[in-house]
């Protein structure tokens, strides 16, 4: 069978993009350089904000450009894009219509690995834009189980972390972070989800234990496998 390529939209954060790509590299199991998965990225980093278009109804341009840059990346050959941004990801069913390279869907990959993990109750960090339109918890309430989301303290405190802490280039805060896990451990959770790309790459800095599901792994592990590759573990 011949395998295949991906395309990466990045640039949301480009800090991000550069993590999902190294955990390709990472998660790959091979041995010369043939042996990884080829990637086509485009590090899009004029993205408009997906967070502020959708709390203001100013979607249009978000979905053009994720339409233009999913468009280029099939020209260039892509047999699969990835996007890496949960919240963008509120803007690719329409995408998908329109577009003729299937974009391998981070958040409903991410819920079935959490229902294949026996979780039942399962926290969500991640923006206000991703928590506005619930896919989420529309993903995780289709495979039975519950969603959380924080409290309206502790979620501000993520948003900090996530705009004026990661995205500024810096490691963010585990002060801030641990207020919001523990308004979800107070609250039941048997696992939290890392929702947000940044949560992600907060995740690689801080060195959190299994727990937390990042969502970027999963996404990273099954873009190999569509594209034919073997995974590592």
């Amino acid at each position: 069978m011949e395998k295949g390529k991906l395309g990466v939209i990045g640039g949301m954060g480009p800090q991000a993009m550069l993590l999902f790509c190294q955990k390709i590299v990472d998660l790959t199991d091979a041995r010369s350089d043939q042996a990884h998965l080829p990637m086509l990225i485009l590090n899009d980093t004029q993205m408009p904000d997906r967070t502020a278009a959708l709390l203001s109804g100013e979607t249009q341009p978000v979905h053009d450009r994720l339409l233009a840059d999913g468009r280029t990346l099939g020209a260039w050959g892509a047999t699969a894009v990835a996007v890496t941004c949960n919240t963008a990801h509120a803007f690719l069913p329409q995408v998908q219509k329109e577009l003729g390279v299937p974009i391998v869907n981070m958040i409903e990959e991410t819920a079935g690995a959490l229902q294949a993990l026996g979780a039942k109750k399962v926290g969500i960090l991640g923006t206000d834009g991703t928590l506005k339109t619930r896919l989420y918890h529309q993903a995780l309430e289709a495979r039975g189980i519950t969603p959380v989301v924080p409290p309206r303290e502790e979620q501000a405190l993520v948003m900090s972390i996530i705009y004026d802490e990661i995205k500024q280039g810096h490691k963010g805060s585990p002060d801030k972070f641990a207020a919001a896990d523990r308004a979800l451990r107070a609250a039941g959770c048997d696992r939290i989800v890392l929702a947000c790309t940044e949560m992600s790459t907060y995740k690689d800095w801080h060195g959190l234990d299994d727990f937390y599901v990042d969502a970027m792994d999963i996404l990273a592990r099954r873009c190999i496998q569509i594209c034919g590759y073997p995974t590592k573990g």
